[in-house]
């Protein structure tokens, strides 16, 4: 009898060792693409015939020059939800079987409603935020352990550190949550960004896990809050498992081996770039430790296309920020994009384009005019306003106005707007995770934060701000690398001297800072004229910048004066937008102000003025 369960038990272990992966690990019924591709991985089991149970259709099986995989296509059409199995055969007899489910989706799945201009995005690194659960610093199935003293070490931020403070980031005034990456990401050092991730259907376990960010998910929702996910299509990690044994050679671009980009995206529609120049943008790897993966072989397309629905079905996401959007093979991107909408018409997805001129960064949006003279287009419902922030980074040190200094380069940044397809889906911010903070830029001048805040809450666009601007956080990039913009958030940690999570333990200019930025950003929470509503600006003088967002029943004025002295102005050069209103009440101080004489506004101060 013992041998006989031995024998059991050797053969049950044999038969499950020949699959080692199934990915996606399962589906959902009625989508509106009904093919579903497998990737069945276990040592050699491409020598097996495949079919299916419950009359499931297989319409495709694909191997590659890698025995150890199987690209399985099904097609789902009016097919339930509920669970079937494959059958693996090799000489007609059975060898071993996969049960595998069709999920129920939630109702109304593909009509879900994203973010856009109604919304305040708040950016966190995930691993400085807060650490809400110090057990899973260090995991024994990843190489890099916990170690705060590290600057560029994992410092044990979390997921449950994010649901925790989730109150905290809504008392704010932001409606949106944007963590950087939260999937395995198992480099042997600096791995705490998560953007060489090496496993794509997995949480990093020093994050948490998959359940975790469902409740993450469930909590944000709770709030009538979303949770836009961080999503890397360019590259992997250098540990990723797929490394170890990849299905095609050409599931990377090689060279063999490593060739790093040279960064050059305008190669990416240049009418006079050479074609080696071109590749190596697309084709070159973005850093030796992230493989780059080839979006033009089909497989892998389909596997991120599946990859990126699966997480928006499974953890009932609004939204994408993807990495290096344009970094990536142009046909195959536009393709993965396509999908994600053609799936989910009202998803946003906002693409890194990290370029210096407007008409390049209108290129990559949606239905653009100026990629249309190429006769390509993306399909990216938005792209991020790195121009308005490079000027940003340096128009409140321009105090006096010349032609091409202080606020009228703000102003010419917004007459570029004619460029871009749908100009509310721009994502607005002066910092991020990638640049220089805003207030090490402006050494904490309180009243270059205010010009700042008040204006990325008053233009059009969708803004983001980064997890401890609110608190006056600074660092210098420049001089002590990413970790120094990408600091722990005081009181993120059992034993912090300072909270700042709470009005009793923030420092009197910790919440001189938060308390302005909440005053300002929930009134822009129920302010819809500076959501959807028009723009009309006029050309500063004396450095003091003039605008208005308007709809046909409410507008708003807004003036910034970068001047550091006092100015006085008269309204009649605002009549146009100024029409029949006849007072404004400034959202920020509650003064009232007579549009019909002139208006006094303060050195390096703002006025938001709603109109009566």
């Amino acid at each position: 009898m013992k041998k006989a369960v031995l024998l059991f038990l050797f053969i049950s272990t044999s038969i499950f060792a020949q699959i080692e992966r199934v990915e996606p690990p399962f589906w959902y019924a009625g989508m509106h693409n009904p093919e579903l591709q497998i990737m069945f991985y276990g040592k050699d089991i491409a020598q097996n015939e495949v079919t299916a149970s419950n009359a499931i259709a297989i319409k495709e099986v694909q191997k590659t020059e890698n025995p150890n995989y199987l690209f399985v296509t099904i097609d789902t059409k009016n097919t339930t939800a509920q669970d079937f199995i494959f059958s693996f055969s090799k000489n007609k007899k059975v060898v071993f079987t996969k049960k595998y489910s069709l999920k129920q989706r939630r109702e109304n799945s593909a009509s879900r409603k994203s973010f856009d201009a109604s919304d305040l995005i708040y950016l966190v690194m995930s691993d400085r935020f807060a650490n809400g659960n110090p057990k899973n610093d260090s995991d024994k199935s990843v190489f890099e352990k916990g170690n705060r003293s590290l600057p560029g070490g994992r410092h044990g931020g979390d997921i449950a550190g994010m649901i925790q403070h989730l109150d905290y980031i809504k008392e704010l005034g932001a409606t949106a949550l944007w963590p950087t990456p939260l999937c395995e990401d198992n480099d042997k050092t600096y791995s705490y960004h998560t953007y060489g991730q090496s496993d794509v259907y997995k949480i990093d376990p020093r994050f948490g896990t998959n359940e975790e960010y469902v409740q993450l998910s469930s909590e944000l929702h709770n709030r009538d809050m979303k949770l836009i996910m961080d999503y890397v299509t360019n590259h992997w990690g250098a540990e990723h498992w797929m490394m170890k044994d990849l299905p095609t050679y050409n599931w990377l671009h090689q060279f063999p081996g490593y060739a790093q980009t040279n960064y050059r995206m305008t190669t990416q529609f240049d009418t006079n770039a050479s074609q080696i120049d071109s590749k190596m943008c697309m084709d070159g790897w973005f850093v030796k430790s992230m493989p780059d993966l080839n979006q033009s072989n089909s497989l892998v397309n389909i596997y991120l296309k599946q990859n990126a629905i699966w997480w928006i079905e499974y953890a009932n996401l609004d939204g994408f920020r993807v990495d290096t959007y344009s970094y990536c093979d142009k046909k195959g991107i536009a393709e993965w994009t396509k999908a994600i909408t053609d799936e989910y018409p009202n998803f946003n997805i906002v693409g890194e384009v990290w370029m210096h001129d407007q008409a390049q960064m209108a290129y990559w949006q949606k239905d653009s005019k100026i990629a249309a003279i190429e006769n390509y287009n993306s399909h990216l419902p938005s792209v991020m306003d790195f121009t308005l922030t490079e000027t940003l980074a340096k128009v409140f040190n321009e105090d006096n106005n010349t032609w091409n200094t202080g606020m009228v380069n703000v102003y010419e940044n917004f007459t570029n707007d004619f460029l871009y397809p749908n100009i509310n889906s721009i994502m607005t911010f002066v910092e991020n995770h990638d640049t220089n903070r805003f207030n090490e830029i402006y050494k904490n001048d309180f009243s270059k934060y205010k010009m700042a805040m008040t204006l990325l809450a008053t233009v059009r666009g969708i803004p983001q701000i980064y997890y401890g601007s609110e608190i006056g956080m600074s660092g210098n990039k420049d001089k002590d690398g990413d970790a120094a913009i990408r600091q722990d958030f005081p009181g993120g940690w059992s034993g912090d001297k300072n909270d700042a999570f709470t009005k009793a333990g923030r420092t009197p200019e910790q919440q001189k800072y938060f308390e302005f930025s909440a005053q300002l950003f929930n009134w822009r929470k129920t302010n819809d004229v500076v959501h959807f509503g028009k723009m009309k600006h006029y050309i500063p003088e004396k450095n003091v910048y003039v605008y208005f967002r308007y709809t046909n029943s409410k507008s708003v004025m807004v003036v910034i004066n970068n001047n550091k002295e006092t100015q006085t102005f008269p309204t009649g050069r605002f009549q146009e937008s100024i029409l029949n209103y006849k007072t404004g009440v400034d959202v920020l101080s509650g003064k009232s102000i007579d549009l019909k004489s002139d208006i006094t506004i303060e050195g390096k101060s703002v006025l938001i003025l709603e109109l009566n």
